[in-house]
């Protein structure tokens, strides 16, 4: 068996391509949302948080350890990364190649979120932010010491709304729908709101990098890019895939007694 965290667009097609390739697969994705993505991939499909215990149980049938987690999600990395090793098993990584930024004057890398939250007030008045709830404690207070304000691009879940409430952020300063976006719909929603800056990670193409870049060039407006946590380059998705399987070997379990059918369940720790 080999189970994939996959919370990204790469890792439900390394679930899938394992899938299919006879693999029995444990998809783990940090929302239903992910899950359901997921449907009808022949993978078994895992939705809710991880811990240390919750992903230590999932572990101890497998056979590899497939990371293709976010960038920025550092924590689960090195949670899987130590639940593989206690439990003797490989562990691959699949690291979502670096965006090349250009050289150009509206462009302000930042080593972390505590630097872009500085920076933002003093390249626009309107700070929109697209790094998600989770750094908006971060970025409120210098900017309303500056007398910015913040619209916050978030995902449409009941809880991350009710977070950004809960900051104070109005419900005119919450775009709540999930990416990524086009050029187009970056460059309207960038009108709409007279953002004077931009804030968003280096999470690569599959993040709509590009698209935010260019609509940024397209208006004039300066796009602050967080830069990722430090982590070494990993394989492209065709050799994580290889790997995966030659390392989980000669298929020893019954691929038709329906543990490699889609199915969802959640739980925590």
């Amino acid at each position: 068996m080999i189970v994939v965290l996959a919370g990204t667009s790469e890792g439900r097609v390394l679930a899938r391509t394992l899938a299919g390739r006879g693999r029995r697969v444990v998809a783990c994705t940090a929302t239903a949302y992910g899950g359901e993505l997921l449907a009808g991939s022949g993978c078994t499909v895992r939705s809710g948080p991880l811990g240390e215990t919750s992903l230590s149980g999932l572990v101890s049938g497998a056979r590899v350890l497939v990371d293709a987690t976010h960038p920025f999600a550092r924590e689960i990395s090195v949670l899987a990364a130590r639940t593989a090793a206690d439990h003797g098993i490989p562990y691959l990584r699949y690291s979502r190649p670096a965006f090349s930024l250009p050289d150009d004057p509206l462009v302000h890398p930042v080593p972390d979120f505590g630097a872009a939250a500085l920076l933002a007030p003093r390249l626009g008045s309107v700070i929109f932010l697209a790094t998600g709830s989770k750094t908006l404690d971060l970025f409120l207070p210098p900017a309303r010491a500056a007398g910015c304000r913040v619209v916050a691009r978030v995902l449409p879940a009941e809880g991350v709304v009710a977070r950004c409430l809960s900051l104070g952020l109005s419900p005119a300063d919450i775009v709540a729908a999930q990416g990524p976006f086009g050029r187009e719909v970056n460059v309207a929603l960038l009108r709409h709101f007279g953002a004077g800056v931009m804030v968003t990670k280096e999470d690569g193409a599959p993040g709509g990098l590009g698209e935010k870049l260019a609509a940024c060039l397209e208006l004039g407006v300066p796009l602050v890019v967080v830069g990722r946590p430090d982590e070494a380059g990993g394989e492209d998705l065709a050799e994580i895939c290889d790997r995966a399987v030659r390392l989980d070997g000669e298929i020893s379990y019954d691929e038709r007694e329906g543990d490699n059918h889609a199915s969802a369940w959640s739980g925590r720790d």
